[in-house]
């Protein structure tokens, strides 16, 4: 079994030194200024998300937008929540944790594209999210076994992004319950239309109403025909 402790001495010796560098010792092996700007772009990241799913949020309106609209919510409070592990990771290195809103947008990987129906609003995230996904791995293969703690914390965030992504895909198809394409604009963009769509249900239902009643009257009136030419 391999001893990863030799000499303890040494490792004491080297732990006091810089000691007001806190959690970063002698033996990491990464760049740490570069480590904490490429962080401070993932922040920025999560937090244009984090506004972009509470203004689709806000405005996902209408009977079929509910179950879209708690689904912008959940995905909200996660990238939130995956902001604070970066700042605190930022933290940890030394570094100051970036939140100017003046740069946000600039540093961001993803959009903040607000979208003018549900259908655009879930495309919007969708795309965002597919963005961050790929960004999230190629900041794994760059941080690999020189900062362990950071990778392992991405690792982490990217398996949240990507399940964001399986959720907004699932519901591209019901964006439009009625035809169930992936192209249906939100049901409650045009309110009119249902109605007129509703009305034309309830005339169809009272056509096939009134035909069945016609056919049932046209049975009995055969039966009976039947009958008085029996009795001749």
């Amino acid at each position: 079994m391999p001893s990863f402790v030799t000499d303890v001495e040494e490792i004491r010796k080297r732990a006091a030194q810089k000691i007001e560098d806190g959690a970063v010792t002698n033996t990491y092996q990464g760049d740490v200024e570069q480590t904490i700007s490429i962080l401070n772009d993932a922040l920025a990241t999560e937090i244009v998300c984090v506004l972009r799913y509470m203004h689709h949020y806000f405005m996902a309106t209408g009977v079929h937008a509910m179950a879209v609209r708690d689904e912008f919510k959940e995905h909200a409070d996660a990238e939130r929540e995956h902001a604070d592990k970066i700042a605190e990771r930022i933290q940890q290195l030394g570094g100051k944790p970036d939140f100017n809103p003046a740069s946000l947008v600039q540093r961001s990987a993803s959009q903040y594209a607000e979208g003018k129906s549900l259908s655009d609003m879930i495309k919007e995230d969708l795309i965002a999210e597919r963005i961050v996904i790929e960004v999230y791995q190629q900041m794994i293969r760059h941080f690999a076994d020189h900062d362990p703690t950071t990778r392992v914390m991405i690792e982490g965030i990217l398996s949240d992004e990507e399940e964001h992504a399986s959720d907004l895909s699932d519901l591209l198809f019901i964006t439009d319950p009625r035809s169930g394409e992936t192209e249906g604009e939100d049901p409650g963009t045009h309110p009119l239309d249902m109605r007129s769509d509703e009305r034309s249900r309830q005339q169809r239902g009272a056509q096939q109403s009134k035909a069945r009643e016609n056919t049932g009257v046209s049975k009995g009136n055969n039966r009976n025909r039947k009958k008085r030419a029996a009795k001749i």
